[in-house]
């Protein structure tokens, strides 16, 4: 079993969220919580990777088509930290 911990400004970013990203939230904790974080590279929906630049050593996980879960593994213990849920602004500048 893993250890999902979320950052405190999380709690108040998932008030803000849509319902459906909300579930698909809770069903990426349930997949990270029993199988953990190798398991979300094996279902495509969720298109998981790892971050580069300022974001090295965190990994981004897709809850649709525009919001991104952003956390790191601690310590390579079974403990998950959650960044931040954040909605990409996908227009040119």
């Amino acid at each position: 079993m893993w250890e999902i911990f979320e950052h405190r400004r999380v709690s108040r970013q998932l008030s803000r969220l849509p319902i459906d990203i909300l579930k698909r939230y809770e069903k990426w904790k349930d997949v990270v919580g029993i199988s953990g974080p190798a398991a979300l590279r094996l279902i495509r929906g969720f298109h998981d990777e790892t971050l580069r630049g300022e974001w090295r050593g965190h990994r981004s996980s897709r809850l649709g088509l525009q919001y991104r879960v952003i956390y790191r593994i601690v310590d390579r213990r079974c403990e998950v930290l959650v960044i931040d849920i954040t909605a990409h602004d996908y227009r040119r500048k």
